[in-house]
């Protein structure tokens, strides 16, 4: 049976947005009026919906890889990694997207990488250039790396985790704030679920499955399927 990790309506960081927000609304309506109240009141709406934390059921399916983000699936292409050919699966969204991120898979967090970056259109390629924050977990014998790309609005990127923290498969991992991308990279064998334009919801949504849960270091298989060893 699928499983549930989350039960909070929204991220905390919506009241830091929010409630300075409604404060200008209050001030504003008593020193010059209630219309004047409007639009700080909508951004205030606006900052509790976009920090929303939604409930979501993770599937079970052994090897799923979950996605990590909710967006529209905008590129599927081959890249090297560490030597190898592997699958990059790029994840867009937009400012109406759900921007908690989740763990792809179930495992160990062995790397955590923050590059400083530009604020370019996280759509594009350029966006290579952007602020990210590259996470690698590793668990049942497969290495997946996944980035949190800060967009065009994006300025801040949250990761809630440390080198050497176990987490679970769906788990609320972190947050890249307003317009972002994100990036998941794994076994060039993985069975892909999804193709370009595509519609994801993070940690419901099955981007690929791998190979059954084993201790053979990643990579391996893609090896054998070229003629090498192991």
């Amino acid at each position: 049976m699928p499983y549930n990790h989350f039960d909070r309506p929204m991220v905390r960081d919506a009241y830091h947005y929010a409630l300075p927000m409604l404060g200008v609304a209050v001030l504003l309506a008593w020193l010059a009026g209630p219309y004047w109240a409007v639009l700080p009141l909508l951004l205030t709406v606006f900052f509790l919906w976009f920090f929303r934390d939604p409930n979501r059921l993770i599937p079970d399916t052994p090897g799923a890889v979950v996605s990590p983000a909710d967006g529209k699936v905008t590129d599927i292409s081959v890249v090297e990694w560490d030597g190898l050919p592997r699958t990059r699966i790029s994840i867009f969204l937009n400012i109406f997207d759900v921007h908690v991120n989740r763990s792809p898979i179930a495992g160990v967090i062995t790397a955590i990488e923050y590059r400083r970056g530009r604020f370019r259109n996280a759509m594009g390629s350029v966006s290579d250039e952007n602020e990210q924050n590259i996470v690698t977990v590793t668990g049942g014998g497969q290495v997946l790396v996944f980035k949190q790309i800060a967009g065009l609005l994006a300025r801040r990127i949250v990761f809630s985790f440390k080198v050497g923290d176990h987490v679970a498969r769906g788990q609320r991992v972190g947050l890249i704030k307003f317009g972002s991308r994100v990036d998941v990279i794994l076994d060039s064998m993985a069975q892909l679920q999804v193709e370009v334009g595509s519609r994801v919801r993070g940690g419901a949504s099955v981007l690929a499955c791998l190979g059954p849960e084993t201790d053979e270091p990643v990579g391996a298989a893609a090896q054998r399927a070229r003629g090498g060893r192991p």
